[in-house]
C-alpha cells in the first residue's frame, strides 16, 4: 500500500500535506485530491494480487482489493466493494453496477469506509456530515465499526431507513426542516461555534461532507478501478452515473487518469453522463446552458432523494469531466423514474433505487434518441438497493399496506 505523496487542490494545483486531517485547499477552497508517487507505484503497483491479499485478511478484499494504489493505513472495513456487474437481458450492451450490494445498501459505504478509515489513522473523534440519507446511514455504521462519535443531519423527510440506521448504530441524529443545504450550513455553523467556545481540539467536530475532505474520493474511484477490471481492463464506450453530489463521477475519472499512468488500460476514456431528476438538476441546466458552474436549485424536489441537491460542491469539476469525456447531462421527471423502476423489477428482476432508475430513464432516452447506440458496451450504476426506499416508491405509487 502507498504512502501519500502529498494533498493537491483540484483548482489552483497548491499542495498541502496529508500528515494531519484536512479539509479544503487553505488558498482558495477547492477539493483536494491525493496524489501517489506513481513513479514509484509503476513499479510496485500490480493489477492482480487478490489471492495474496486474501491470505493474509479474514474479511471479503471488496474494495481494499486495490491496497496497491489506496492509502497505507489500516481499513476499517465492513466488506465494502467488488460489487456485481449484471447483464441486462434485453439490451446487450448495457450493464448495471449494482450498488445495492455494498454494506448499508449503497455506494455512500465506499467513500464512507475510506474516510473513516483515516479518520481513525488520524485520531479523530467526533465526525459530523451533512446527508441526503445515505451517507449518514453509512457513515454511521463506519462510525460504529471505527468507535468514533458520528452527528447526523438530514432531511426530515428523507427515507425512514437513513433515520432508522442512524438511530440502531448509536449516532447522534438531527432531522432538519430543509434540504441537505440547511443541514450543510447548521454542520458548519456548530462547528464554528465549537471552536469559537474554547472546546478541546479534540472535541471538535470533524466535516467529512462531500469533496470537502480528501478522502470520500478515494473511496469512490474503486468503483472506476472495478468496471475496467470487470470488463476484462478495458473501457465501455459510456458510463451513465446518477449525480446528487457527483463525488463518484469524480473518483472514478481520477481512477482512469491512474490506470492509464500505471499502464492498466489504454484508448478512449469513456463518455460520462450525469444524471439527474428533473425536480433538481442543477448541473443539468448549467450544462445545457453552457455554464461552468450551477446556481442555487430553487424549491428542489423530487423523491429520489440522493439526488435533491440544489447546489452541488463540485458542480464546476462534474462540468468539466462530462464535456471533456463528449458524455451529457440528462434530467428526468419523478413520473419517469417511477416507470423505470418498474419496468426494470418486472422485466429484469431488479429493483432500482430511485436515482439508479434516474440513470436507466436516461438510458432509454438517448438511445430513442440515437446518441446512445445498440452496439455500444455502456455500465450504468444502480446506486443503492431499492429496499431502503420503500416508503418512498410506495408514495409515489400510491400504494398503502392493505
Amino acid at each position: 500500500m502507498p504512502a501519500i505523496d502529498h494533498l493537491e487542490c483540484a483548482r489552483c494545483h497548491h499542495r498541502v500535506s496529508a500528515e494531519t486531517p484536512q479539509t479544503l485547499c487553505p488558498v482558495d477552497a477547492g477539493t483536494l485530491y491525493v496524489r501517489y508517487n506513481m513513479e514509484s507505484l509503476k513499479r510496485t503497483a500490480r493489477r492482480e494480487r487478490p489471492a495474496e491479499l486474501a491470505s493474509a485478511s479474514t474479511t471479503s478484499l471488496g474494495m481494499w482489493r486495490y491496497a496497491d494504489v489506496l492509502p497505507a493505513v489500516t481499513p476499517v472495513s465492513l466488506g465494502e466493494g467488488w460489487t456485481p456487474m449484471l447483464r441486462s437481458r434485453r439490451y446487450p450492451g448495457l450493464y448495471i453496477k449494482e450498488e445495492g450490494a455494498n454494506p448499508t445498501g449503497t455506494f455512500k459505504a465506499r467513500g464512507l469506509g475510506m474516510a473513516v478509515t483515516m479518520a481513525k489513522h488520524y485520531g479523530l473523534r467526533h465526525l459530523a456530515v451533512p446527508s441526503a440519507g445515505n451517507a449518514a446511514g453509512a457513515l454511521a455504521a463506519y462510525a460504529a465499526a471505527g468507535q468514533i462519535a458520528a452527528h447526523l443531519f438530514m432531511p426530515k423527510d428523507v427515507p425512514f431507513a437513513n433515520y432508522l440506521e442512524g438511530v440502531v448504530y448509536g449516532a447522534e441524529v438531527t432531522m432538519v426542516d430543509g434540504l441537505i443545504s440547511d443541514c450543510a450550513r447548521m454542520v458548519g455553523e456548530r462547528i464554528k461555534a465549537q471552536k469559537e467556545s474554547g472546546v478541546a481540539p479534540e472535541e471538535v467536530w470533524f466535516d467529512i461532507s462531500t469533496l470537502k475532505e480528501p478522502f470520500r474520493v478515494e473511496g469512490k474511484k474503486t468503483m472506476g478501478y472495478e468496471l475496467v477490471e470487470q470488463l476484462g481492463w478495458e473501457y465501455p464506450d459510456a458510463v451513465f452515473y446518477p449525480t446528487g453530489g457527483g463525488v463518484g463521477l469524480i473518483g472514478m475519472w481520477k481512477a482512469f487518469e491512474e490506470m492509464e499512468q500505471l499502464g492498466w488500460v489504454s484508448g478512449r476514456r469513456p463518455r460520462m453522463y450525469a444524471l439527474q431528476a428533473a425536480g433538481c438538476a442543477p448541473v443539468a441546466r448549467a450544462f445545457d446552458e453552457g455554464k461552468a458552474a450551477s446556481e442555487f436549485f430553487q424549491d428542489a424536489e423530487t423523491f429520489a432523494s440522493g439526488l435533491r441537491v440544489p447546489k452541488p460542491y463540485g458542480d464546476s469539476i462534474i462540468l468539466e469531466i462530462v464535456r471533456a469525456s463528449g458524455g451529457s447531462v440528462v434530467a428526468s421527471d419523478d413520473a419517469a423514474i417511477l416507470n423505470s423502476i418498474l419496468d426494470w423489477a418486472r422485466q429484469e428482476g431488479i429493483f432500482l433505487s430511485p436515482e439508479g432508475a434516474a440513470a436507466t430513464a436516461a438510458y432509454d432516452t438517448l438511445r430513442a434518441r440515437g446518441e446512445i447506440g445498440p452496439e455500444e458496451r455502456v455500465v450504468l450504476f444502480n446506486t443503492g438497493a431499492g429496499l431502503k426506499y420503500t416508503d418512498m416508491t410506495a408514495e409515489a405509487m400510491h400504494l398503502q399496506r392493505p
